[in-house]
């Protein structure tokens, strides 16, 4: 199963890094239509040891995966770059109502 992340809702306090500040993530399965809302940890754990696939679709229409990370403190969270070279487009998407 494959979803598209929507929004996600950030705590506003004080984090490591600014992917540990993301509580939780809304979305939508687009091939049966059903939405949802899972937490940081859960949606990470579904991709790594699930084989679950979670995307993001930019203002360019280009599809960009989800791939799973621990923090240096043992945070699980999930991002859409290798590194931080570049920005990455899960962290400038709305944020939930």
């Amino acid at each position: 199963m494959a979803v598209r992340i929507i929004c996600i809702k950030k705590d506003e306090g004080k984090h490591e890094n600014p992917y540990v500040a993301i509580d939780y993530l809304e979305w939508i399965n687009e091939r049966i239509n059903v939405k949802g809302v899972t937490d940081r940890s859960k949606i990470h754990d579904w991709i790594k040891d699930e084989d679950g696939e979670a995307y993001i679709i930019d203002q360019l229409g280009n599809k960009t995966y989800l791939i799973p990370a621990v923090s240096a403190n043992g945070h699980k969270y999930v991002k859409t770059v290798e590194d931080e070279s570049k920005a990455d487009c899960l962290l400038q998407l709305p944020p939930c109502i």
